[in-house]
């Protein structure tokens, strides 16, 4: 993943990306760069407009609302069903007290 990331933001600064900016965001951020690994990225760049492709890539903001809201409600609904339990934990406690 570091190397498509490396690529991302080589491209992103608005440079070429070839092996020696690879490697050298690599080996920047405390990595060691694999040989093989930048060749197979190379070659999976070669002719893709990076561009065009995160455009493309790009989720509307309209498409991850509802994905917002149900994990909302989950959220909601575990925090119902822990505020139950330290309730009656709570209720537990005090029964203890007064037997």
């Amino acid at each position: 993943m570091e190397y498509v990331y490396s690529a991302l933001l080589i491209h992103k600064l608005g440079h070429e990306v070839n092996s020696n900016k690879v490697k050298g965001v690599i080996e920047a951020a405390g990595g060691k760069a694999d040989e093989m690994k930048i060749r197979a990225l190379l070659s999976a760049l070669d002719g893709v407009n990076i561009d065009e492709v995160i455009k493309q890539a790009a989720i509307p903001v309209a498409a991850a609302q509802p994905i917002e809201e149900k994990k909302e409600s989950k959220k909601e609904k575990t925090s119902e069903e822990d505020e139950k339990k330290a309730e009656e934990a709570a209720s537990a406690g005090l029964g203890a007290l007064f037997s």
